[in-house]
């Protein structure tokens, strides 16, 4: 396996280096790829006080973390960090103060990460590139003329590039695993109600906004979940987390996205290699058409676009914000919002439950679903830009480019994406798989064996370790 945090955290635990030199080399490694566009604040002392105080640790205390010690970033969308304000890529949020941890930062913190700055995040999230009219353009680091992906694009920039190890990410309709993808990153979004949403709580996005991280392994995605999931207090019931399946499972195959999102058939090929690599490990392939997903996959699309209109709305109306400061896109989608009735609103909560009741239905059939994250390879920069008022235009560009993404907000379920593979133009060709509600053990364990089969290598090394 190459290197990860975890391979970070236990050279740390061992004293191999401490928590400062570490917290050093991606310091360095963050100026080196100034022009990568992903990091838009660094707070070096925040980064080294807080290398210190792991250092300064007892043997037991340090023993107690399983990142212990190990640099990261947060995205500027989420969280709050303390001491890192959230400008939400947006100038309207320009002088926010930095708001006391989360208390998803809180387990952050106790898990031994030690934070020194902010990823790129387009205004809002409302993009599935990374490109900010504030700035930076976000590039990817596999091939800078092409995106990252979105809207944790530059969290994924970031640790493919190897400047941080894993990084902070959200996940409203896919933004936690299309910039995954597009980088070669493992990135699981979790089931509704798996992560702690307080102390604010509210109903942020109709609940299907969730936050982890992206990942350079599977395992890490498995530490990380475990570190800070679970006991979320509200405002959703937390799931029945099921112990891990991992023999004679039935496997959904889905190796199509419909013929108005027709995909790169190398894309299709993995997901036909991926699903061949778990059934010579004991699973049944039950190959399913696009018309077994297509209902609850576009109304989740559809859904997603009016749910993230009437929260902005409410949103900059709550906040008092100056919307002449924000983009062209913005502007359009908080009008909408603002139009949005009543039974407009209370049909997208309907949406939400409906999507979930027929999306469950699959899995009557099937205990998990290989299906497809992306239909092409990453995008050029400014495929996704939000300079614009077509608001349509817009969300149907991000459909057709990850067409299944927005199902697991919706439903509520959790996906987990990783590359299987590289294409023609050593890109990543991922893989995305869904199971039931709680069921996240299984998904990792699923994901771990294809990782297994060793088809992607991540071409640059993590600040401070060999590959």
């Amino acid at each position: 396996m190459q290197a990860d945090a975890t391979t970070l955290a236990v050279a740390l635990g061992k004293g191999e280096m401490t928590a400062r030199q570490a917290m050093e080399t991606s310091l360095a490694a963050s100026a080196s790829w100034a022009e990568l566009g992903a990091v838009i604040r660094v707070d070096a002392e925040k980064g080294r006080a807080a290398a210190d105080r792991f250092d300064a640790c007892s043997a037991a205390e340090k023993a107690e973390m399983p990142f212990g010690g190990v640099p990261t970033l947060a995205k500027d969308l989420g969280g709050p960090f303390a001491g890192f304000p959230v400008h939400a890529g947006s100038n309207a949020l320009e002088g926010a103060d930095g708001e006391a941890d989360s208390d998803l930062a809180a387990r952050f913190r106790d898990a031994g990460f030690c934070l020194f700055g902010l990823t790129t995040s387009p205004e809002f999230g409302l993009s599935l590139g990374c490109e900010p009219e504030k700035g930076p353009i976000c590039r990817n680091p596999l091939e800078p003329s092409l995106s990252p992906g979105g809207s944790s694009g530059g969290a994924a920039a970031a640790v493919a590039a190897g400047i941080v190890a894993i990084a902070h990410a959200t996940d409203a309709g896919g933004s936690i695993r299309v910039p995954a993808a597009c980088c070669g990153l493992v990135g699981l979004k979790p089931s509704r109600g798996a992560m702690a949403a307080g102390p604010g709580y509210g109903n942020y996005l109709g609940g299907i906004a969730t936050e982890l991280a992206v990942c350079r392994s599977v395992r890490d995605a498995s530490a990380i979940f475990t570190a800070v999931s679970g006991n979320a207090r509200g405002p959703f019931p937390s799931p029945a987390f099921a112990a891990p399946e991992t023999a004679g499972l039935r496997i959904g195959l889905l190796a199509e996205a419909g013929d108005d999102a027709p995909a790169d058939p190398q894309r299709l090929v993995a997901l036909e290699e991926a699903a061949k690599a778990l059934e010579t490990r004991g699973h049944t392939i039950c190959p399913l058409r696009w018309r077994d997903i297509e209902k609850p996959a576009r109304a989740a699309a559809d859904a997603f676009a009016g749910i993230a209109a009437i929260n902005l709305a409410e949103t900059a109306d709550r906040f008092a914000l100056d919307t002449t400061k924000t983009e062209k896109m913005t502007q359009a989608v908080i009008a909408r919002g603002r139009k949005m009735s009543g039974a407009d609103v209370w049909s997208l909560v309907n949406d939400i439950a409906f999507i979930a009741r027929d999306f469950r239905q699959v899995f009557d059939r099937v205990d998990a679903l290989v299906a497809p994250m992306l239909t092409t390879a990453p995008k050029p920069l400014g495929a996704f830009l939000t300079d614009h008022s077509d608001i349509d235009a817009h969300f149907e560009r991000m459909r057709a480019f990850a067409p299944l993404a927005a199902l697991a907000n919706l439903s509520g379920f959790p996906a987990i994406t990783l590359p299987f593979g590289a294409d023609s133009r050593r890109l990543p060709l991922p893989v995305q798989i869904f199971a039931p509600m709680g069921a996240e053990a299984t998904l990792l364990a699923l994901a771990d064996t294809l990782e297994r089969e060793e088809r992607w290598s991540h071409p640059f090394e993590i600040a401070g370790l060999g590959a």
